[in-house]
Protein backbone atom coordinates (compact mmCIF):
# COMPACT_ATOMS: atom_id res chain seq x y z
CA UNK A 1 0.00 0.00 0.00
CA UNK A 2 1.17 3.24 -1.08
CA UNK A 3 0.30 6.52 0.94
CA UNK A 4 0.89 10.28 0.62
CA UNK A 5 1.26 10.90 3.98
CA UNK A 6 4.80 12.88 4.49
CA UNK A 7 3.25 15.48 1.05
CA UNK A 8 -0.17 15.77 3.62
CA UNK A 9 2.05 16.68 6.52
CA UNK A 10 3.96 19.43 4.10
CA UNK A 11 0.81 20.42 2.74
CA UNK A 12 -0.78 21.57 6.83
CA UNK A 13 3.41 22.50 7.77
CA UNK A 14 3.34 19.60 10.41
CA UNK A 15 6.17 17.66 11.72
CA UNK A 16 5.96 13.90 12.43
CA UNK A 17 5.72 14.85 16.06
CA UNK A 18 3.14 17.28 15.71
CA UNK A 19 0.89 14.50 13.53
CA UNK A 20 1.47 12.10 16.16
CA UNK A 21 0.39 14.13 18.96
CA UNK A 22 -2.81 15.06 17.19
CA UNK A 23 -3.13 11.45 16.83
CA UNK A 24 -2.23 10.16 19.98
CA UNK A 25 0.86 7.74 18.48
CA UNK A 26 4.56 7.79 18.51
CA UNK A 27 6.67 9.89 16.17
CA UNK A 28 7.72 6.43 15.11
CA UNK A 29 4.40 5.13 14.27
CA UNK A 30 4.28 8.17 11.67
CA UNK A 31 7.44 7.27 10.29
CA UNK A 32 6.73 3.63 9.60
CA UNK A 33 3.47 4.60 7.70
CA UNK A 34 5.07 7.13 5.90
CA UNK A 35 8.36 4.52 4.74
CA UNK A 36 5.40 1.99 4.22
CA UNK A 37 6.62 -0.56 6.74
CA UNK A 38 3.33 -0.20 8.90
CA UNK A 39 -0.10 -0.40 7.16
CA UNK A 40 -2.25 1.74 9.90
CA UNK A 41 -5.63 0.27 11.38
CA UNK A 42 -9.01 1.52 9.67
CA UNK A 43 -9.10 3.70 13.04
CA UNK A 44 -5.87 5.33 12.80
CA UNK A 45 -6.53 5.66 9.02
CA UNK A 46 -10.16 7.56 9.26
CA UNK A 47 -8.33 9.61 12.37
CA UNK A 48 -5.71 10.96 9.63
CA UNK A 49 -8.51 11.45 7.00
CA UNK A 50 -10.22 14.06 9.48
CA UNK A 51 -7.06 15.79 10.08
CA UNK A 52 -6.24 16.34 6.45
CA UNK A 53 -9.97 16.70 5.77
CA UNK A 54 -9.46 14.78 2.78
CA UNK A 55 -11.00 10.99 2.03
CA UNK A 56 -8.92 7.68 3.37
CA UNK A 57 -8.42 6.93 -0.72
CA UNK A 58 -6.94 10.03 -1.31
CA UNK A 59 -3.64 9.44 1.70
CA UNK A 60 -3.78 5.63 1.05
CA UNK A 61 -3.26 3.56 -2.25
CA UNK A 62 -3.58 0.07 -3.07
CA UNK A 63 -0.64 -1.34 -5.49
CA UNK A 64 -1.32 -3.38 -8.52
CA UNK A 65 -1.80 -6.89 -7.11
CA UNK A 66 -3.20 -6.20 -3.40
Amino acid sequence: MKNNLKVQRAIKDLTQEDLAKLLGVSRQTINSIEKNRYVPSTVLALKLSKVFGISVNDIFELEVGE
